[in-house]
Parts: C-alpha cells; structure tokens; sequence
C-alpha cells in the first residue's frame, strides 16, 4: 500500500465511534475487473451494491441483471485492499469471487426474466437476515411497485416490507402525464442503509415521484423520499425529503441521456447518512479517461453528508406539493473527480453504485466503493478504496 499521507479531501463529520474532530477522506487505490471476467460461466456485471461482512472478510453485491443472463443473484468475494494502486490501469488483482447465490421470489422460487430489478442488499449478520430492494418499473406498459424484501443468507424469502401505496407507479407508463404517481422508471430504491443500532432500516428514491416533482435535468434539482422500516415490527417509519442536484455536466448533444440521482447510501447514525449522487450524461466531458476507451465516461460521483434532524417526517403524505417542509440537510464531502492517480491522471470512474464501510487499514477506518458495468463492454466494474485519516 503506497502512502496515505497526501490525495485527501477535507469533509469534517463525526462517524460512528470515531472522532469529531475534522476527518479526510483520502484515495488509496482502486482496481478494475475487465467487463467479460467470467465466473461460474456467466460474465461478472451489474455490481449494485456492496456490504463488508467483518466476520469473514468478504463482501456481499447485488447483481441487478434482470435474470435476463442468469436468475437474480447476488455474489460473495474478496478484495485485498493491499494489492490497491493509484493508476489508471491497476490491474484487479486481489479481487476474488467467491460465490453465488440465486434470490428467490416470495413462493421461493427464482425469478423470471424481467420480473425483478434488484438493486441493493445490506447484511444482518445479528438476524441472520439480508434486505434488499427491487427498484419496480414503468415503461412498455408495465407498471410494477417498488418493494424493499428480506432473504436468508441461501435466497430463501423471509418476507417483505410494506412500501406504502403512494410510491407504487400509477397512470402513465413514462410517469409524464398530468396525475401520475409513483415511482419514475428506473429512478427509484436503489439504497438500502440499516442504522447502526440495528433497529431502522432506510432508502430511498433515485430521484421524486411523480406526484412530487419532476426528475433532475442539467438545470433542475429534483425533491426524492428518504423511507424507513422498523426492522422488529416490519412498519413504515419516518419519511423526509432529499433534494437531489442537478446534473453534473450536459450531455454532448442536446436531448441526449443525461441523469443525477441517488445510487446507495450508508448509515452513520440514526440521523446522518453518507449518500452518493451519481451522475451521468452521454458523451459528457468529465475527469478520467475510461480504460478500454481512452474517452471522459460521462460519469460524476459524489459524496454527501445527509442529516435528517431538523427536516419535516412527510410520512404519510401521498404528495409534498402544496405543503410547507423542510428537506434533509445535504453537504458534499468528496467529488472523486479531484482524486489523482500517482502519474497525475484523474482518476476515471464508472457508475458507482456500492459503498460499505470496509476493514481498518494502518489504523484507519476505510469505504470501500463498487460500480456496475451494465454488462457493457466500454464500462468496467471498479473497486475504490478511500481511508477515513
């Protein structure tokens, strides 16, 4: 492992037992596994999300193929944080999976292509238990709520979460027209946070419903649901607002696919959050050069610090509009676009989707970041180590 001592970001916040005092974030390394790498015959993709195990080492991920290559799945690997680089072509040694484990639907069967859209999961190592989410969908007429599962650690189900009504798509199937509700396709939970006294599980929406506010544009923030389960009772808790940014760069031609919404988050305490806003636009020119393109990939990640103390519990509340609130409060910590690899080079990254604490390294608590590569061959699945000084 090279020198901790310099690449660092300020962001001053208290975390969990440590200290108050002010905190850096700091780049150690990162390393990239080729889109293509198989395991088990079947490529490995589609990294979600990404929970440290303690116990044992490794990492749970999410695989969000919607058992279109194989059932949905999640996997079990390894990652020695020692074989780390700060280079733009580290390699991805030290990167090994482990297993994988087929998610079953309620009637413990495996899921049928399209059925699912799994998206994050988070061990419960006290409980035996692992939450995850289905992001739901509104397109080609399908309109499909989102819901928030447990498992067992082999798949089986162990029951479900009641999302309320309100976040269940309704009316049309792009979510446009006046009178929708519900989730925007493909914008909704893809975090699943459990607090660190192990009574509240949290997510939260990539960006508003429909009902609420408008998805976010280059100009345009727009207001997601922070949503929470009592996880004795298996109740809706609290509910807040978070105001998602705008997108980060515009698209290189005008009317091309461009989005910032929230990928995952983690718990630090029963009020403060570290969220990512990942951000996206075609063709976008952003830090880094992409491995296997040499081009910026379009792609801005961000690190926020989310507090929801002081903010208005809009639980209950089928639509904000009209009403007086108050949003969670949202500072950022770290853009990883001012992280540098030991040449120089910005460091590039793909479409983070994952963070979990991970283990101590020379003393120092670390995040461990993961990306998923849609199973596109220009895309790559990314490990980002970051220390916590």
């Amino acid at each position: 492992m090279k020198s901790l001592s310099h690449l660092a970001a300020a962001a001053a916040f208290s975390l969990l037992g440590l200290s108050a005092s002010a905190q850096t974030l700091t780049y150690l390394g990162q390393q990239i596994v080729p889109t293509g790498t198989p395991f088990q015959e079947l490529p490995v993709g589609g990294l979600s999300s990404l929970d440290y195990n303690p116990a044992t080492g490794h990492y749970l991920a999410i695989c969000d193929d919607r058992s279109d290559l194989a059932p949905a799945r999640f996997y079990e690997l390894a990652l020695d944080l020692s074989k780390f680089r700060r280079s733009a072509a580290p390699g991805h040694e030290g990167v090994r999976f482990i297993a994988s484990t087929t998610i079953q639907d309620l009637d413990g069967h495996p899921f049928a292509r399209n059925q699912v859209d799994p998206e994050s999961l988070r061990l419960d190592a006290r409980r035996q238990l692992i939450y995850w989410s289905n992001e739901g969908q509104r397109k080609n007429g399908a309109l499909q709520k989102p819901t928030v599962r447990r498992m067992h650690l082999d798949g089986r189900p162990a029951g479900e979460f009641p999302v309320p009504d309100y976040y269940a798509p309704s009316g049309s199937a792009g979510g446009l027209a006046a009178g929708d509700m519900g989730v925007y396709n493909n914008l909704a939970f893809e975090s699943i946070a459990l607090s660190p006294d192990g009574r509240t599980l949290w997510t939260i929406t990539e960006n508003a419903l429909a009902q609420d506010d408008l998805p976010t544009a280059v100009d345009r923030t727009s207001h997601a649901r922070m949503l929470s389960f009592d996880l004795e009772t298996g109740k809706a808790g609290a509910e807040y607002v978070y105001e998602v940014g705008p997108v980060a760069f515009p698209p290189t031609k005008d009317g091309d696919f461009a989005t910032n919404g929230v990928a995952d988050m983690l718990a630090l305490s029963d009020h403060e959050f570290i969220a990512i806003e990942r951000s996206y636009a075609v063709g976008a020119a952003t830090a880094g050069l992409g491995p296997h393109t040499g081009k910026p990939t379009g792609n801005t990640i961000r690190l926020y610090l989310v507090d929801t103390s002081g903010a208005t519990n809009v639980a209950g509340w089928p639509s904000i509009k009209g009403r007086e609130w108050v949003p969670a409060k949202r500072r950022l910590l770290l853009d990883l676009s001012t992280l540098k690899n030991d040449d120089g080079s910005a460091l590039a990254v793909d479409n983070i989707e994952g963070i979990t604490f991970g283990p101590t390294v020379q003393g120092k608590r670390t995040l461990v970041l993961a990306s998923d590569n849609n199973f596109n061959p220009e895309q790559f699945t990314q490990f980002v180590v970051l220390s916590l000084d």
